[in-house]
């Protein structure tokens, strides 16, 4: 086996990019029909030295900026990023140290679940601070099973809408809720959380700049009440509200969404087997 995996897997893709698939022209001599070394440095915004170490071996420890940036250039698909992400971390030994870090919670408490229970069927769930998803009520996963968002073993919003290609088809304001679960990640966290450096490390070479655009925007605020719309395999065109509260001693919140209009209300009493009708919509204006 060799023991530039790293730098071997790049020169691979390199080579087996075509200047068209890349957006360039393609001039009449060339030796390869892969790109060049400076045409993929310029692409990804790095130099052609550091270009050349990476793949000679020279260098093991690129930033998970720079592995974005070579992926989006390189056009990878999810299963390729996820590759060069690990290839990454075995070649540079990097192992995320969470000693000094409080306890990420995995599991909500029996009385926060007691709560989920008593809100059924309404779509309702407990995540943590980056997103997993640790409780649900059957309303929910009425909602969001059939989108694919529940298919992992532990899953996660933002792992979800960023690399799952159903998120796009599922949510028509796909743009607005990614900025919302950006702002609510950056907030919410501090920056030098090991939990959110692992999860915004594993984003930004999955997600590429779709993540880390929004990432590094410091200006993006969370909104008080945000607002989703929903196509749905089985229920039709969804329109959603979206209350958060905090439970800061775990650093959980309880997440509900609400029916933002009749036909919403109808179609989610449809979805639970329920009465149409059993449901009422909520009134309210413009979320902020």
């Amino acid at each position: 086996m060799s023991d530039n995996e790293l730098g071997t897997f790049l020169r691979t893709w390199r080579e087996a990019v075509t200047p068209a698939e890349a957006g360039l022209p393609t001039g009449p001599r060339r030796r390869t029909p892969g790109l060049r070394r400076a045409e993929l440095a310029t692409l990804a915004g790095v130099s052609v030295e550091y270009l050349t170490r990476l793949e000679q071996g020279r260098d093991r420890n690129p930033s998970a900026q720079v592995l974005g940036s070579l992926a989006d250039a390189l056009n990878l698909s999810l299963n390729d990023r996820l590759l060069l992400r690990r290839l990454t971390k075995e070649a540079s030994g990097d192992a995320l140290v969470c000693a000094a870090a409080p306890t990420l919670s995995r599991a909500a408490r029996p009385t926060v679940r007691a709560v989920l229970d008593r809100l059924e069927p309404t779509p309702a769930l407990v995540i943590n601070w980056i997103g997993d998803v640790l409780a649900h009520t059957a309303g929910y996963e009425r909602l969001v099973g059939p989108l694919g968002l529940l298919d992992d073993e532990r899953p996660n919003l933002l792992r979800y809408l960023f690399t799952d290609e159903r998120a796009r088809s599922a949510y028509r304001d796909w743009d607005r809720v990614a900025d919302d679960l950006v702002a609510r990640l950056r907030h919410g966290v501090p920056l030098r959380d090991p939990y959110l450096a692992e999860l915004a490390d594993e984003l930004t070479v999955t997600a590429g700049a779709d993540f880390t655009d929004r990432f590094a925007d410091l200006t993006m605020a969370p909104r008080r009440t945000g607002s989703q719309h929903i196509e749905h395999p089985e229920a039709g065109s969804l329109r959603l509200l979206q209350e958060t509260l905090a439970l800061p001693d775990e650093g959980q919140r309880l997440v509900i969404h609400l029916p933002a209009d009749d036909a919403t209300a109808a179609a989610l009493d449809r979805l639970n087997g329920r009465r149409p009708g059993a449901l009422r919509a909520v009134a309210m204006g413009e979320t902020g």
